[in-house]
């Protein structure tokens, strides 16, 4: 019988001593950590963290236990992994401080910048680095993200198995072709703000029926998170799972009746699609990658 890995100890994610470097320790970069510390993926040792606000690199130190810096070049040279979680329009200085600090041809690059491709962060960085490009949403934050992946020109399979590690940590990981990363970014990586506006919405409806507010929203959000789950678990088809609770005459298809005529698939057509035009135009070059990110 083979022997059960010991969990109780750091299961090293890029190689026996090696060094993750995180780069912007905002709400994402922290969830990354939080996910590969507490997990005993990464020692606290062999991780460090920069970001260019004083007052966030002292509260992710404290939080995180690791040594956050706004001058981080120093680490630079000794990075097997660099994980970039900054805004698009920093990416060039970002990749310039990287380049000139030292970073050295080997080591992994990954990078969570929503619009921008593994072509232009390549051409920042103006070297051979392994580049792999990553488009998680905040639902990571309790576990339950969902993150695509896809590899540059020098990436490997083993850099998209480490990257896949990383984010396994704080949910579910998939690879997919560079070519449907601004579709991603519209559906999964947007789409929190949709689900959001959808729970608020039927609270506001369940209050308007009679129902107090928490109980309402208690009662939208388990129901929310029910049907995903059945969603993922049965791998039935949502209209399938539909039909199983949509009785003739009844309540439900009532309702349903009165969202079709609101034309909600075509309203939640038309939100991916216009988030993907915007996604598209992201890592475009300076003047259109100022507009922010995600």
């Amino acid at each position: 019988m083979s022997k059960k890995p010991d969990r109780t100890q750091p299961v090293p994610v890029i190689g026996e001593g090696a060094t993750l470097g995180v780069i912007g320790a905002g709400v994402m970069g922290q969830t990354l950590l939080r996910g590969l510390l507490s997990g005993k993926l990464i020692a606290h040792d062999r991780v460090w963290a920069g970001d260019k606000n004083l007052a966030t690199c002292e509260s992710a130190s404290a939080a995180l236990g690791i040594a956050v810096e706004t001058d981080f070049g120093a680490r630079v040279p000794d990075g097997d992994l660099i994980l970039l979680c900054v805004k698009p329009k920093d990416a060039p200085a970002v990749l310039a401080t990287l380049r000139k600090a030292g970073l050295r041809r080997e080591a992994l690059l990954i990078s969570i910048l929503a619009g921008v491709g593994t072509e232009r962060l390549e051409t920042l960085l103006g070297a051979e680095n392994p580049v792999v490009r990553a488009m998680p949403n905040t639902p990571a934050v309790v576990g339950e993200g969902m993150t695509v992946i896809c590899g540059g020109r020098y990436a490997t399979q083993t850099h998209l198995q480490r990257t896949r590690a990383i984010f396994e940590a704080v949910g579910r990981c998939l690879p997919a072709d560079e070519v449907h990363f601004n579709a991603v970014t519209a559906l999964s990586g947007s789409g929190p703000g949709y689900y959001f506006l959808i729970p608020e919405a039927l609270a506001d409806a369940g209050v308007r029926v009679g129902l107090p507010r928490q109980l309402a929203l208690t009662l939208v959000a388990q129901t929310a998170l029910g049907a995903a789950r059945m969603v993922l678990s049965t791998g039935r088809h949502p209209a399938a799972l539909r039909d199983d609770v949509t009785t003739p005459a009844g309540c439900t298809i009532g309702g349903l009746l009165m969202l079709e005529d609101g034309r909600i698939r075509s309203v939640l057509a038309r939100a991916v699609e216009e988030a993907t035009k915007i996604s598209a135009h992201l890592g475009a070059g300076p003047a259109k990658i100022s507009e922010g990110g995600g």
